[in-house]
């Protein structure tokens, strides 16, 4: 057998190799989540001490869930040492035109480590965007008014991965057949009658935190 056979032979198995090694890496990365649809946003706040995680299933355009933000806010605000608060998106788009560019926009501000203030922002001025042509304007006006980087944010906003977590967390709402917003999930379980006011929600998280514990 030449040598110049074995190095054409090796030259060969290399190069096998190589588009193997290639070919594991893209999979590698799609496993971890790099470009997995199906992964839900994680925007969390709280220590989560008692291991108890409320989420919400909100829709920034649903009158509703703006009259329902103060409430949740100082819930997560009280009970801060104790639970996770995670908000996911739920747009109700067939009833709520604008409300799938509110989620965009939340998204595309967390990609600046501006999510929560964002979130904010699109309920408290609620009124001021839900009805409007061009919703973008407001969007853009609030992204200056957090400090953020407009272009940077225009392009987080219109990106395919913007959108594939929505997805993935309008999918997860259905998985748990959330019907409404807000839709609220307390320590795994929904929320099936959302509570009125501040001390009902109280007595829900100290009842589910009773329960975790033992006690």
């Amino acid at each position: 057998m030449s040598k110049r056979f074995l190095a054409v032979l090796a030259v060969i198995i290399i190069a096998f190799a190589g588009i193997s090694y290639t070919s594991k890496s893209k999979a590698s990365t799609s496993e971890n989540g790099g470009t997995n649809k199906d992964q839900t946003t994680s925007h969390i706040i709280g220590s989560g001490k008692k291991n108890i995680t409320l989420i919400e299933y909100g829709d920034y355009q649903c009158p509703a869930c703006g009259q329902y933000h103060s409430i949740v806010k100082a819930v997560a605000e009280k009970y801060k040492d104790d639970i996770f608060f995670q908000f996911r998106n739920y747009p109700l788009i067939t009833i709520h035109p604008n409300a799938l560019a509110g989620s965009r926009a939340a998204e595309a501000a967390g990609k600046q480590n501006k999510y929560w203030e964002m979130h904010d922002l699109l309920y408290e001025q609620q009124k001021s965007w839900t009805s409007a042509n061009n919703a973008k304007t407001f969007f853009e006006e609030s992204a200056k008014q957090l400090g953020l980087d407009l272009a940077k944010f225009n392009i987080d906003y219109a990106s395919d991965e913007t959108n594939n977590f929505i997805n993935a967390d309008i999918k997860a709402g259905h998985a748990i057949s959330a019907d409404s917003t807000p839709t609220f999930v307390l320590d795994g379980k929904k929320i099936e009658e959302n509570p009125r006011d501040q001390a009902s929600f109280n007595k829900l998280i100290e009842d589910a935190i009773k329960a975790k514990s033992g006690i």
